[in-house]
Parts: C-alpha cells; sequence; structure tokens
C-alpha cells in the first residue's frame, strides 16, 4: 500500500497520520466500510456509500462525500498503488475534540481510504468450501438501536483470536461463528449467515444484533428475483446441523460455500454433500453477473 487517501488527497502511506485527539482514536467514534472492485469499478458503492451516510447522521457525524466524487478518488489510489482491482477501506473518523465525552456533532472528520491488493482466493474454495467454528465468544449487543459497522471491534478480535486456538495447527480455511447472548445464531467475525433447507434459505434477524450486510442484503434480493423462498429469523445452532446447504457473505469473498461444522470440543459435522450446493451456486454465479466479473 503505497498511498492512503487522506481527507480527500492521495499521501505516501508513510506520511499518512492521525491526531492522537481524533476521537475516532480516543473513544472509538467513526464508521467503515470495505467492499471491492470489479474491472476498476467499485461494486454497490451507492449502498455503501448510504449505509454510511445514514450511520455517520445518527452519530452526529457531518459527511456529506458524494458519490461521483468518492468514485474518483478510489480511481485515483488504485492508479497510484498499481493496482487495476482492489480492496477498499472507506473509513470515517469523527475528527478532532476535547478530551471528555460530548454531546455536540462533529463537523470536520477525518476520511481515509485504504486500498490493497485484493486476497488471493483458491477457485476450489468455491467448490469445497470452508469451515464453521462455533465460538464461546458471543456476539455483544450493538451500541443503538441497530448495529453499525463501526470503529468498535474488540468483540471481532477476541472472537478471531479464538478461532485461531483451535485452527493454528490445522490446514485450510475457516470462519468463526458467534452467537448470541440468548444462544441464537448471529454471524461470522467478517461475513453475514445463510442456510438452506428444503429449499428455502435462511437467515438471522437483525434483530439478533448482526450488522445488516451490504452483500447479505443484494443475496436475498437475487433469492427473491429466483423465486427462492426466503425467512429471517432466530435460530440455534442445531439447525445448522440439519442444512442441506451453508454459505457466508461478505463484500471481498462474495459468497463461499461452508461444508463442515465444528464445535469448540471438536465435534465436526458435514454440511449437505460437502461440495457447494445448488442454490448456494446459482446465488454466487448471480452475484458474479451482477458484479461483471
Amino acid at each position: 500500500m503505497n498511498y492512503i487517501g487522506v481527507n480527500g488527497v492521495p499521501t505516501p502511506s508513510t506520511e499518512a497520520v492521525l491526531s492522537v485527539m481524533d476521537h475516532g482514536f480516543m473513544y472509538g467514534m467513526g464508521l467503515f466500510e470495505t467492499f471491492r472492485t470489479y474491472g476498476g469499478q467499485p461494486f454497490l458503492l451507492e449502498r455503501h456509500l448510504d449505509r454510511l451516510r445514514n450511520g455517520c447522521r445518527s452519530l452526529g457525524i457531518r459527511y456529506p462525500q458524494q458519490l461521483d466524487q468518492l468514485g474518483l478518488e478510489i480511481k485515483e489510489l488504485l492508479h497510484l498503488n498499481h493496482l487495476q482491482d482492489g480492496y477498499i477501506r472507506l473509513t470515517v473518523s469523527a475528527g478532532e475534540g476535547p478530551l471528555g465525552l460530548p454531546s455536540e456533532d462533529y463537523e470536520t472528520p477525518t476520511i481515509i481510504i485504504y486500498v490493497k491488493a485484493l486476497p488471493s482466493m483458491d477457485p476450489q474454495l468455491y467448490q469445497k468450501g470452508k469451515a464453521l467454528w462455533r465460538l464461546k465468544t458471543p456476539r455483544n449487543t450493538p451500541e443503538g438501536e441497530i448495529r453499525l459497522k463501526s470503529l468498535h471491534y474488540m468483540n471481532n478480535m477476541l472472537a478471531k483470536r479464538e478461532l485461531r486456538e483451535y485452527t493454528q495447527q490445522t490446514a485450510g480455511d475457516f470462519e468463526g461463528l458467534q452467537l448470541t447472548a440468548e444462544g441464537f445464531l448471529a454471524e461470522g467475525i467478517v461475513s453475514n449467515l445463510c442456510f438452506v433447507q428444503d429449499g428455502r434459505l435462511y437467515t438471522p434477524a437483525v434483530g439478533t444484533g448482526i450488522l445488516p450486510g451490504i452483500t447479505r442484503a443484494f443475496i436475498l434480493e437475487l433469492a427473491g428475483q429466483l423465486g427462492i423462498a426466503i425467512e429471517e429469523g432466530y435460530y440455534e445452532w442445531d439447525r445448522l446441523k440439519q442444512a442441506d446447504e451453508l454459505f457466508v457473505t461478505n463484500s471481498i469473498q462474495e459468497a463461499v460455500p461452508v461444508t463442515r461444522l465444528y464445535e469448540p470440543g471438536g465435534s465436526s459435522y458435514m454440511v449437505g454433500s460437502g461440495r457447494i450446493g445448488p442454490i448456494t451456486g446459482m446465488l454466487l454465479e448471480q452475484y458474479r453477473q451482477k458484479a461483471g466479473k
């Protein structure tokens, strides 16, 4: 990563700095979006930007950036970092403020755009799938009415550390699944969860405290267009053992099949045939067609 966008200015990464008085650093007041490009074009950028604006509004952070302006900044950063496509993280930190908890709005946020190469993905991952570990670390509850993609990421990091304890001696691709304090399925460390049973697509409801993911919502729209019945609700771990198909979604990896389940004690269960299922495959194909991949 040679250049980072700082308040609209491409800046050498060695010179990109943040004030110690920025409330994103001091109090975690800030939000971010992660997404990727296809053929140099950010996918679902308008939806990401809408979610970011709405979240900033609820936090009292003034963020007026327009879609066209953001697109141009991303294009320039891709060029400066010698990338045709990239992994983009757009961060809006509250900006500088006094030591103490203010009630006033933040008028001058710090806006940072990180661009890096997309992670290398083995095509076989989308056929053979990854494993999903049930974690003991519960999903924390949102700070407000719904979960925002905020700078408060300690819960996810603790979950990632727990997952590493289980998998550090094992080869393969893994994701960790967090449950709510009540024991309902919530979401992966960096993903939303969907499963298929008897031709119906299920996903945990936003009311469980999950992040309302952009890719999750788009996949549900595609399922509706394909005539697949959809249900959002409150489900327990044992439902996944009965699933015909299972997959996780995020903006970078799209929709990745899950073909094995693990519990903290080490018990494991195969999902379906042990390979990508027909509904998962159909949704992934449709997603990639829309993205222009």
